[in-house]
């Protein structure tokens, strides 16, 4: 591995590795600005590093999905520095990422350079605190040149300008051992709009507050460094990715093209379920918001809702056609909801809840499961007319929704709901249960003669007929590759996201001896290995773009796969842990979910609820909560 473990954050050794040139990327993000660095070791050693800024709330022309205003800061017009006439070079020895970006360098000279970037938590700016040191026996004179320019954009809403700026600028003699710093702050604002000088140490310590703030609730102990310490960073990759937009706050996947938008998938399907247990004020209100800007859409004609809605609320994109957009609302939803435990949600979106389980039962086909016209991947690969990922949502959304129902008082939906998902669970398992390669497990369509990575999602929606076939199939070298998985038996392309469901569904499904290597070699992989800290979009589309949903989806491989917690109702749900080899204790601390705050403890012999120092020995049990 490139990397190793450092506190709360990771740190790349650049004095210890001898495979170099090396380049890497990650992104961060603000509530006005996301932050994409390229950052790494160039030729001879030297410091590369890239500064791409998205502004999501400035929209271009056309104001579509990919409409944020965007920029590569130039190095021309970038703060350049001297030490006695001579232009520096920075060679970095130490890498560290907390959060904030920590960049640590030596010079031809005897200066010593660190750098700390980060989105400004608030502001439309990226700062960016450098401290330099005089590590030499005898004065040296730098020069801070601030070739700070303005640069202009233009879109919808007006001129955009674009600052480079250091604060304070500086040249002075720097003795043996002293210490110098200033600050760089790039933002943009539109042309009538006064500059906002920002302190960068102030932004610092906002930046690194909200990462603690991220990062507290649901604190995870296995045992297993690598994934108590990556999913410590998925908490905040997941969290941070909320942009403040005129339609009301709204998580954004990111990866420098989707921004002020809100996905079916994305957000209603993987993100809304884990904000669910966080507590988190600004994450429940982005996933409420996400849910509710679909309910306009929701006609009597039942026309499809579209797969996002984009430009900060204001336009829809449909362009895939049905993905199964109405069984990933009806399933992100309702798990959404009753984690929550807020009956006020719960009135807010069952409309839209039944409207779309509704849809869904409009669209059952003569073989029982729904038909749409595309799927997930939106027709990158084969999906016929019918597939296992949509109906296997659709399933999870009326298991959940006929609880949502009883705690509703509608009563006769519940036993409507309950028949139609044993209905479909039968027809899922004759439609798609297929034997392939000797595994018994699913066909992805009809006619599919080829393992898909898709087929571990039956697991997460509590369907255990084809188990055990199924996570040995995922797992084999049809699909497994060392560290992902095939989306396809036979292609070369990975997406993390259908990985990420297998490995909760394995989990959940009581095969985690069977998949914790690999569970522990994948997240070691992504947070310490060549691109690193967080899972990834797809390889080879998308550049590995570190997208906030997939770490929400790696959450939730933690809260509803390790711990196997299933909601009930409101202020009821099941907590079934899985203990990995060799661990002798498992701890969830600070669960904000079902309307309490509460720890789940498991050890070999019993599962503990533990709220208010008390304790309560559950082991698999239905937990009530009091209200």
């Amino acid at each position: 591995m490139r990397w190793r473990l450092d506190g709360n954050g990771i740190v790349w050794d650049v004095r210890k590795d001898a495979n170099l040139p090396h380049e890497d990327h990650l992104e961060m993000s603000g509530r006005k600005v996301s932050l994409i660095v390229r950052y790494g070791v160039g030729e001879g050693g030297r410091l590369f590093l890239k500064r791409h800024l998205v502004w999501p709330m400035l929209r271009t022309i056309p104001n579509n999905t990919h409409a944020s205003f965007r920029l590569d800061a130039e190095d021309a017009w970038l703060p350049s520095m001297e030490m006695d006439g001579v232009v520096v070079e920075e060679y970095p020895e130490v890498i560290r990422f907390d959060g904030v970006l920590d960049i640590e360098s030596r010079t031809q000279g005897a200066l010593r350079i660190r750098r700390r970037l980060f989105p400004c938590a608030d502001a439309r700016s990226m700062c960016e605190t450098v401290t330099v040191t005089n590590t030499g026996g005898k004065p040296c004179r730098v020069v801070i040149n601030n070739n700070g320019k303005e640069t202009y954009g233009r879109g919808c809403n007006g001129v955009y300008v674009v600052c480079a700026l250091m604060t304070p600028s500086a040249e002075r003699v720097l003795q043996s051992g002293e210490t110098m710093e200033y600050g760089l702050q790039i933002s943009a604002r539109l042309a009538n709009e006064p500059y906002e000088r920002l302190d960068a140490t102030a932004e610092l310590l906002r930046r690194q507050a909200r990462v603690a703030e991220l990062q507290a609730p649901l604190e995870l102990h296995t045992g297993v460094a690598e994934i108590d310490a990556e999913y410590r960073m998925c908490k905040l990759r997941t969290g941070e990715s909320i942009f403040d937009t005129h339609g009301g706050p709204m998580h954004g996947p990111g990866g420098d093209s989707y921004y002020a938008a809100t996905w079916c998938n994305d957000q209603v399907e993987y993100a809304g379920p884990w904000f669910a247990f966080t507590g988190d004020k600004l994450a429940l209100d982005a996933s409420l918001n996400a849910y509710r800007h679909y309910m306009p859409f929701m006609g009597p004609d039942f026309h499809r809702i579209p797969s996002s809605v984009i430009a900060e609320g204001f336009d829809i994109w449909e362009g895939a056609g049905d993905r199964g957009d109405a069984a990933m609302y009806a399933y992100g939803a309702t798990r959404f909801v009753l984690a929550s435990g807020r009956r006020d949600f719960a009135i807010t979106l069952w409309p839209g809840i039944k409207w779309t389980l509704e849809y869904c039962r409009r669209k059952v086909n003569e073989k029982g499961v729904v038909a749409s016209d595309s799927d997930e991947l939106e027709g990158r690969l084969p999906h016929g007319d019918a597939n296992l990922n949509t109906s296997a949502l659709y399933y999870g959304g009326l298991t959940l929704g006929a609880k949502l129902a009883a705690e509703l008082g509608e009563t006769q939906l519940v036993a409507i709901y309950q028949k139609h998902a044993y209905e479909l669970e039968k027809a899922i398992e004759s439609h798609f249960g297929r034997t392939l390669h000797g595994f018994k497990t699913y066909q992805y369509f009809d006619g599919c003669d080829v393992l898909r990575s898709w087929i571990g999602i039956p697991l997460c929606m509590g369907i255990e007929t084809r188990a055990k076939g199924t996570v040995a199939a995922m797992f084999s070298p049809y699909l497994w590759n060392g560290e992902g998985m095939l989306s396809q038996e036979g292609d070369k392309i990975t997406w993390d996201r259908s990985l990420l469901y297998g490995f909760r569904g394995a989990f959940a499904a009581g095969y985690g001896a069977t998949v914790m290597d690999k569970f522990q070699a994948y997240s070691a992989s992504r947070l310490l290995g060549e691109h690193v800290p967080y899972p990834v979009e797809a390889w080879p589309e998308g550049n590995r773009r570190h997208l906030a949903a997939e770490s929400a989806l790696y959450c939730r491989i933690v809260t509803e796969g390790m711990f196997g917690i299933v909601p009930q109702g409101l202020r009821s749900f099941i907590v079934k842990p899985w203990l990995p080899d060799g661990c002798k204790c498992m701890e969830l601390r600070s669960i904000r979910a079902f309307g309490h705050e509460f720890d789940s403890v498991a050890d070999a012999k019993r599962t503990l609820l533990v709220e208010n120092g008390r304790e309560t020995v559950v082991n698999d049990k239905l937990i009530k909560l009091e209200n």
